[in-house]
């Protein structure tokens, strides 16, 4: 689809199209193309097919009410900012005092909406004329286009000075091949959306969670964000107050770690309990810290698992209560498994070659109680641990 199709989609005909399709049943799409391509024509009826389809996709970053009335493009809705972490964006922005902002590489606008949503005016740039027309038909839609500016440029080529309180940056990590893990292979490059950052009073620079940790500059601070446990992105600030230093988020709750600088954990035994730092927590290296909230201590040097002999509660880990630890062995695992009558196991692991899902098969369990299996390494020892979460 093209601009030129897409705008189509905006005249009276193309909305009757979407009304009809909002609660449109994919196993139905051919039944439903045959009869709307009579009343209405083919190369209309496929835009409206791929934008139901779209709007379907995106509910589970924007959700179902925005969902339903925004615009998107194949890359828009799997490159788009999940809507809460845009909003936590948005909303840090606005404590920092920020009333304008330029958004580089907008795409299809998630990003935008959010900080107008904030009440920040925003100028959104971005080089395709598809996610430009994207981001304006988003803004208009959602009600903030008297606070939302779209320009299709060059990124590179956009004066910035001081016209904006703040910059933000999230560039392009695909390339011809894929997805790029090159800082210096993003579009535009890490090394100018520093130098962007830089020039303005504030900025954000979206980057990849895995980017390593000697590539993050000495005057951002690196935010690493979670959803439910999963890292979804990491972002580097400046202005922001913290230079230098790592922050780990949790969202929906918003619970934030800082540090970076703690000594490293003590190392010892296992305890009565187990935890689990969240993935936002160990990318951003700040296990110690947590460790020292729980009063606990590493199981091994290299692996990101804190043991406690007493119970203790953080956000920022999940928490098991530990009842065997044993040198890796399937079959005293089978074994020990049956016992117990355990037939629904989860197992997770760091430190281990095993997968989980191979393990499970060779389990060949059938009882009717749980257990969480750790494939792990306790002081180096390639190990097992059998426990539950706790309540």
């Amino acid at each position: 689809m093209d601009a030129e199709t897409f705008s189509r989609l905006l005249e009276p005909e193309g909305q009757a199209l979407l009304d009809r399709l909002r609660d449109h049943a994919p196993g139905d799409e051919l039944a439903t193309a045959t009869r709307l391509r009579r009343e209405h024509p083919a190369e209309l009826v496929s835009a409206a097919l791929t934008q139901a389809r779209l709007r379907q996709r995106a509910v589970a970053k924007f959700g179902a009410h925005d969902a339903a009335r925004m615009y998107f493009t194949p890359e828009g809705v799997e490159q788009s900012t999940r809507s809460e972490l845009a909003d936590h964006r948005a909303a840090r922005f606005v404590r920092l005092g920020v009333r304008t902002a330029a958004d580089l590489c907008c795409g299809i606008g998630g990003d935008a909406l959010a900080l107008a949503r904030a009440g920040i005016r925003v100028l959104a740039v971005d080089s395709s004329p598809l996610a430009c027309a994207a981001a304006r038909a988003n803004a208009e839609a959602l009600g903030v286009s008297d606070l939302v500016e779209v320009r299709c440029a060059d990124v590179t080529e956009v004066p910035l000075g001081g016209a904006f309180d703040a910059v933000f940056v999230d560039p392009g990590r695909r390339g011809a091949k894929g997805r790029t893990f090159d800082p210096e292979s993003y579009a535009p490059p890490l090394s100018w959306t520093v130098e962007a950052a830089r020039r303005a009073p504030c900025a954000a620079l979206k980057i990849a969670p895995g980017v390593p940790h000697e590539a993050v500059p000495a005057d951002a601070e690196a935010e690493w964000v979670s959803y439910r446990g999963d890292v979804k992105e990491a972002v580097l600030w400046f202005g922001a107050g913290q230079a230098g230093s790592k922050r780990a988020t949790l969202l929906p709750a918003g619970d934030a770690l800082t540090g970076g600088a703690a000594p490293a954990p003590p190392v010892g035994a296992v305890g009565a309990y187990l935890y689990e730092p969240d993935g936002a927590v160990v990318r951003a290296h700040l296990v110690a810290e947590a460790a020292e909230l729980l009063g606990g201590r590493l199981i091994d040097p290299t692996i990101a698992y804190v043991t406690a002999d007493h119970r203790g509660t953080s956000p920022f880990a999940t928490g098991y209560e530990i009842g065997d630890v044993l040198p890796f062995n399937l079959k005293r695992l089978r074994a020990l498994l049956r016992e117990r009558d355990v037939g629904n196991v989860t197992v997770k692991k760091r430190g281990s070659a095993v997968e989980p899902e191979e393990l499970r098969r060779k389990l060949k369990l059938r009882g009717s109680a749980s257990a969480t299996v750790f494939l792990t390494r306790v002081d180096g020892a390639p190990s097992m641990l059998v426990g539950r979460p706790l309540r």
